[in-house]
C-alpha cells in the first residue's frame, strides 16, 4: 500500500506556502558572495532587532536547558501595559501565523466559509483549506480592501472574515472609521480577524479595542517579526475578549513560544525609541523608492507598510535578473499580478542599489 493511501485526502491537495529565498540559498545557487546580496523580498526589518532585544535574547540563552514559560506571563503582562488591557486578553503564538491556524482549530469545520480579500496574505486561504472550509475571495478595489463587498460575501455559513490592514502584498490600509464600521455591521455568527502585522509602520495605527469592549466577535493579530525585527525568533500575539483568548490558549501546543523569543519580545516592546526610528526610516525609504521608480518610469502603489509594489513589466523576469545581481525581491505572479514585484524597504544604501539595478529595465 502506498503511503498516500493512508493520508487525509485533503492533505494531498493542500497548497504549500513558498517563502522568499534565503540569502544563503541564492548565494549557493548563483555562485554569489552572500555578503554582497541584499534581501528585499520578505518584509523584514533591515535594522534588525533593537540592542535591548538582542541583549535580552542572549541573557535568556544562559538557561537554555529549561523549558520556556508555557503561559508567556511576562509577554502578556508587557502587552497588557502597552494596550491598557488585561493579560488574559492575549494569546501568544509562534508568529502570528500560528494564531491564524489556532483560529482554524478552534472555529472551522468542513463546510464552513472563510471570507478574505484577494490578493491578501495567502495563509488565510491555506488555513481555510487545511480545515476543510471554503475560501471565499473578494477582489480588492484600487489595491485596497473593498469592505462593502466583503460584507456582501458573508452568508449563514461564514465563520471567519479576515481583513489585513495594511494589506500584504499591496501595502494599502483602510481607515480606522472604515474598520470599526465594518466590524459593527457583521452578523453575530461571524468572527472578524484584523491582521495588523504592519500596523506599527502607521504614524497613528487604528485603535480597534472599542470593538472588544463592545463585546464584538473580533480578534486582532500582531507580530514581532516586522518592525521589531524578530522574524527569526517567531513570536506574535492576538488580543481579543478574555473568552476568545482563552479558546486560542486551549488549542495551542504547550511551550509553543521559546524563552529566547519571549525575552526579546518584552525588551523590544520597551524600546520605543528604536521602534520609532525604524518607522521614520521606513517612511523615508518609501519616499526614496517611490521617487526613484517615478524617475525610471515605473508605476508604484502608494504604501503605508514596509514594502511597496513596483510595476516592472515581466515581474518574473525582473525578479530573476535582479537575483542574479544579488538583489532579492518578490515576484507577484502567484498573486495573479504578473507585471508586479514587491520590494521591501531597506536601508537608504540598499534602496539606492535596488534603484540602480532597476534602471537596467527602464
Amino acid at each position: 500500500m502506498k503511503f498516500e493511501a493512508l493520508v487525509n485526502p485533503s492533505v494531498l491537495t493542500q497548497p504549500v506556502y513558498e517563502p522568499g529565498k534565503p540569502i544563503e540559498d541564492v548565494a549557493r545557487d548563483l555562485g554569489l558572495n552572500p555578503a554582497e546580496i541584499i534581501k528585499l523580498a520578505s518584509n523584514e526589518n533591515p535594522f534588525g532587532p533593537s540592542p535591548r532585544a538582542k541583549a535580552a535574547a542572549v541573557a535568556a540563552l544562559e538557561h537554555g536547558e529549561l523549558y520556556p514559560d508555557g503561559g508567556c506571563f511576562r509577554v502578556r503582562q508587557a502587552l497588557a501595559r502597552a494596550y491598557g488591557l488585561v493579560p488574559e486578553q492575549f494569546a501568544i503564538g509562534n508568529g502570528s501565523n500560528e494564531l491564524i491556524e489556532l483560529l482554524g482549530h478552534a472555529l472551522l469545520r468542513p463546510g464552513d466559509q472563510v471570507v478574505m480579500a484577494t490578493p491578501s496574505f495567502i495563509v488565510y486561504k491555506l488555513v481555510a483549506l487545511l480545515f476543510g472550509a471554503k475560501p471565499v475571495e473578494v477582489p480588492l478595489v484600487n489595491h485596497t480592501h473593498d469592505l462593502q463587498a466583503l460584507r456582501q460575501a458573508i452568508t449563514e455559513r461564514t465563520k471567519l472574515v479576515f481583513v489585513c490592514s495594511p494589506n500584504n502584498p499591496t501595502g494599502t490600509a483602510n481607515s480606522e472609521a472604515e474598520l470599526l464600521e465594518f466590524a459593527r455591521a457583521l452578523p453575530p455568527h461571524v468572527v472578524c480577524v484584523f491582521d495588523e502585522a504592519y500596523a506599527e509602520y502607521l504614524e497613528t495605527p487604528p485603535d480597534l479595542r472599542p470593538l472588544i469592549a463592545e463585546g464584538r466577535n473580533v480578534v486582532c493579530l500582531r507580530t514581532f517579526s516586522k518592525i521589531y525585527g524578530l522574524a527569526s525568533l517567531r513570536i506574535g500575539y492576538g488580543y481579543a475578549s478574555t473568552e476568545v483568548a482563552a479558546l486560542l490558549n486551549r488549542v495551542r501546543q504547550p511551550f509553543n513560544v521559546n524563552a529566547i523569543a519571549q525575552a526579546a519580545a518584552v525588551a523590544a516592546l520597551e524600546d520605543r525609541e528604536f521602534t520609532e526610528m525604524c518607522r521614520r526610516q521606513n517612511a523615508a525609504g518609501l519616499r526614496q523608492i517611490e521617487a526613484g521608480c517615478a524617475r525610471l518610469g515605473f508605476a508604484t502603489v502608494p504604501s503605508v507598510a514596509n514594502f511597496i509594489l513596483v510595476r516592472a513589466g515581466d515581474g518574473v523576469r525582473v525578479f530573476e535578473e535582479l537575483q542574479k545581481r544579488g538583489v532579492i525581491v518578490r515576484p507577484l505572479k502567484p498573486y495573479a499580478m504578473p507585471e508586479w514585484i514587491r520590494v521591501t524597504v531597506g536601508t537608504a544604501a540598499q534602496n539606492e542599489r535596488l534603484l540602480g539595478e532597476l534602471a537596467r529595465f527602464a
